[in-house]
């Protein structure tokens, strides 16, 4: 068996799958905002209840997906949006609680590497997956194999400047942008996210409402949530029309709670057209096939 852990902004998820992929058990628990010590005591809780609930040895290595990295220099958490996380050395504090091996991946990463291997990727050569969640985060794979480089920051497309800044139609300028956790602004991050997309709203209507009750009203006729998704849509075209011109994919998979809005899948494939640098796209954007369990899984496969 195999136990995988994905650790988001707002829930913790862990799953055990056995040696043909079956899931054996499933369970999470809300992430402990902004401690540290009491998102390792929810891990541990966690693992210890599907441990059991599954009948795993005690033994069982962990995957576990972040929404950061492991600084190869250093050793210790970088670029997490969980800032909780940055410069704790998270994969040694973790097998001291747990008393077994862990492997730490970024979540994007561990997200592409299930669809690539038996989601909505599968059998295609270049998958660049992409989360839409608490943060923005990518991850590539070729030939099903997952691409890191020295850095490990391969993906990082959320920390990418949004390209072809625009003047909107109420004359608000997309530029600068709002500053970034990570310290600059303007970042893909701050305008794709469904933090973003909130706020976003907020701003262009003084309405607050959740990212799925944006585009359920957009869904009924409200003009304003329409204007929002949009706006919204016309940003994620441009953001990966630079994807899709870098690396060529075959398949742009989404996930995270963006990833739900269905209308997305059709309508940002025909904006971002006039952007990439070719007389035709046939690069697919498709759902995941996992739904919010593909992060979970990929960190399994760990």
């Amino acid at each position: 068996m195999r136990i995988g852990i994905d650790l988001g902004g707002t829930k913790i998820e862990g799953i055990v799958l056995d040696n043909d992929g079956m899931e054996r058990c499933r369970a999470r628990v809300s992430t402990p905002q902004g401690d540290y010590k009491a998102t390792l005591q929810a891990i541990n809780a966690l693992v210890n209840q599907i441990t059991q609930e599954s009948n795993a040895p005690t033994t069982t290595h962990i995957g576990i997906g972040i929404p950061g990295t492991i600084s190869p220099r250093t050793g210790l958490i970088k670029n997490a949006n969980s800032v909780c996380l940055i410069g704790n050395m998270l994969d040694k504090d973790l097998e001291a609680i747990l008393k077994r091996p862990v492997k730490i991946a970024n979540d994007a990463d561990c997200f592409t590497m299930s669809e690539a291997s038996d989601g909505a990727g599968i059998d295609a050569r270049i998958v660049f997956g992409v989360i839409l969640g608490t943060g923005v985060g990518g991850g590539i794979t070729f030939n099903n194999q997952l691409l890191s480089g020295p850095n490990a920051i391969t993906g990082e497309w959320g920390h990418m400047p949004l390209p072809w800044p625009q003047i909107l139609q109420d004359g608000h300028d997309e530029r600068p942008g709002v500053a970034c956790y990570c310290g600059l602004k303007g970042c893909i991050e701050t305008y794709l996210s469904g933090p973003s997309l909130v706020r976003d709203h907020k701003l262009n209507t003084n309405q607050s409402l959740a990212t799925n009750e944006i585009a359920n009203q957009a869904n009924s006729g409200d003009q304003k949530s329409e204007a929002t998704l949009t706006r919204y849509e016309h940003r994620l075209a441009r953001g990966l029309s630079n994807v899709i011109n870098l690396l060529d994919p075959d398949i742009i998979v989404l996930g995270g709670g963006i990833s739900n809005i269905e209308r997305l899948y059709y309508n940002v494939p025909r904006i971002w057209e006039q952007w990439i640098f070719s007389d035709y796209s046939d690069t697919q954007l498709l759902k995941n096939e996992h739904g919010d369990s593909s992060g979970v899984r990929g960190a399994a496969w760990l």
